[in-house]
């Protein structure tokens, strides 16, 4: 007979990124700050305040997707294709201004030594490891997927990113949490691969619509990062 951990004990902890680990709107503030430094260089009436002043307007009352055209229309900058193009890239790629939210530090902390720790995340590839860089959390995570490096449409809910952590960390569905936000893609390969799901309803976050699909919807849910540590002993 042999010894060993329980068949379904939980020994691994994976996480989401962007509004579980940290505010998504923290990363989106630092790139328009970026793009309105570029921005100031191509008018001689506004400063990068005015108009980051702008584009930041535009962004939480309109069409996330169309913020710089929506600013550069209303301030009167003549642009064209190549000039969205820049600020996008800009957007995508500075070095953001990052903080590690302090519960958010504290709970990786609790939980080191007690769990393997790893990060799956959605995103443009580029962007996704500048913001772990800018956050230092690369340490705290046995393994990280980024599933960019899996092909666009390896993006959750496909299961191939889960699949790959369990191939890096040999270990099982039934020993796993996967910790995120948005129930509208987050939930629904972790539970069909049998994974404990935990819901983080992020106060600032843009997902806390519930899903009309059964299958997406977390096994547990929390309102605070802080509570994870409590939950994970209940398991």
């Amino acid at each position: 007979m042999e010894f060993g951990q329980p068949k379904n004990m939980i020994t691994t902890v994976v996480f989401d990124l962007d509004d579980t680990l940290f505010d998504e709107i923290d990363f989106c503030r630092s790139g328009f700050r970026a793009a309105a430094q570029h921005l100031a260089t191509l008018s001689d009436v506004y400063s990068p305040e005015d108009i980051f002043a702008a584009l930041w307007d535009s962004f939480i009352t309109g069409d996330c997707g169309s913020t710089f055209d929506a600013t550069l229309t209303k301030l009167g900058i003549s642009y064209d294709p190549r000039v969205i193009h820049t600020l996008v890239e800009i957007y995508r790629t500075h070095t953001p201004t990052l903080s590690l939210p302090p519960e958010s530090r504290a709970v990786l902390d609790q939980l080191t030594g007690k769990y393997t720790l790893a990060l799956l995340t959605d995103g443009y590839l580029p962007t996704q490891r500048l913001k772990v860089q800018a956050l230092g959390i690369e340490p705290y995570f046995k393994a990280i997927v980024y599933t960019e490096e899996l092909g666009r449409e390896h993006w959750k809910p496909s299961p191939r990113g889960f699949e790959k952590l369990m191939e890096m960390l040999g270990t099982r569905p039934a020993q796993m949490v996967y910790v995120a936000d948005n129930e509208s893609k987050d939930f629904i390969a972790p539970n069909r691969l049998g994974m404990v799901t935990v819901q983080l309803l992020c106060p600032s976050g843009r997902y806390r619509q519930p899903s009309p699909l059964p299958e997406a919807a977390p096994r547990h849910r929390i309102d605070r990062i802080d509570k994870l540590a409590k939950l994970l002993t209940e398991f």
